[in-house]
C-alpha cells in the first residue's frame, strides 16, 4: 500500500495530512526519509512519524465538538495555545486529530478521530462534503453584494463560489447569513466576506458532512460509534 494510506489506517492522521507529513520530513522507512506515493508493508516495514515507531492500528473512535472561540483546532500546538483536545477528557488514550479546520477565532462543530481513511472520504475534494455556517457580518447585505456572492468571489487562488448562500436574519447593524461550502481553503468565508465589503463578526459552523451541531453546547462533546457514511 502507499505510505499516506499506511499512515492514515494506522491513525496517525488523514492521507492529505500525510502528504504533507512526507513532505516535510517527518516520516521514515527503515530509517531512510520517506517519499510522498512510496509503497510500504505495514507489517515489516519499520514506519516512523516524529522519530516515533507506528504500531498497529488503535481502536477507531470518533468525537463531535462544539469548539468554541478561542481554541486552536489543531491537537498539538507549538505556540502553547489551548487546542480542541482540552473538550475531551485525559483518560483517552488514542491519538486524535481534528478532520478539517476551523480558526482559532471561530467556533461550532469539529470531528476527533483517529480514522485517517474516514476522515479522507470527509475531506478529499472528489466526494464534495459540504460545510455549512452561520455568519453574522457588520453592515446590512445588499441583495447585490448577496448575488456577487453567489456567482463567486476572486480570491488569489481564483473564483469561489458557495454551495448555498441565504440571509437568516437582519439587525440593525449586522446581518446573520448560512453559507454552504464543498472546498476547505484557509479563512476562506471571512476573505470572501471581506472581498465584497463586510467584516465578519462571528462564524459557526452548524453542519459538516451528515454530521450537524444538533443539541451540543458550546464546549461539549459527544462519542458516536459507528461513524455515519459521508456518501
Amino acid at each position: 500500500m502507499k505510505l499516506q494510506q499506511a499512515l492514515a489506517q494506522a491513525g496517525i492522521t488523514s492521507r492529505r495530512k500525510a502528504e504533507e507529513m512526507i513532505a516535510n520530513g517527518r516520516v521514515e522507512v527503515n530509517g531512510k526519509l520517506a517519499h510522498i506515493g512510496q509503497r510500504v508493508d505495514a507489517t515489516h516495514d519499520q514506519i516512523t512519524f516524529d522519530k516515533k515507531l507506528i504500531t498497529e492500528p488503535e481502536q477507531k473512535r470518533y468525537f463531535l465538538v462544539y469548539k468554541p472561540a478561542g481554541l486552536v483546532s489543531t491537537t498539538a500546538d507549538e505556540r502553547g495555545r489551548q487546542t480542541v483536545l482540552s473538550l475531551l477528557p485525559k483518560t483517552i488514550q488514542e491519538r486524535l486529530f481534528s478532520v478539517g479546520r476551523l480558526d482559532k477565532d471561530s467556533e461550532g462543530l469539529l470531528l476527533l478521530t483517529n480514522d485517517g481513511e474516514y476522515a479522507n472520504t470527509l475531506l478529499h475534494p472528489s466526494f464534495g462534503v459540504e460545510k455549512t455556517y452561520e455568519v453574522t457580518v457588520i453592515g446590512q447585505v445588499s441583495s447585490k453584494a448577496l448575488e456577487h456572492l453567489r456567482r463567486g468571489v476572486k480570491l488569489k487562488e481564483g473564483y469561489v463560489a458557495p454551495a448555498a448562500a441565504t440571509i437568516l436574519d437582519t439587525a440593525e447593524h449586522t446581518t446573520t447569513l448560512e453559507i454552504t461550502l464543498t472546498e476547505g481553503r484557509k479563512h476562506e468565508i471571512r476573505r470572501m466576506m471581506r472581498r465584497i465589503g463586510y467584516e465578519v463578526e462571528k462564524l459557526i459552523r452548524t453542519k459538516f458532512g451528515p454530521y450537524t451541531l444538533g443539541m451540543l453546547d458550546e464546549s461539549d462533546y459527544i462519542e458516536i460509534t459507528p461513524p455515519i457514511s459521508s456518501r
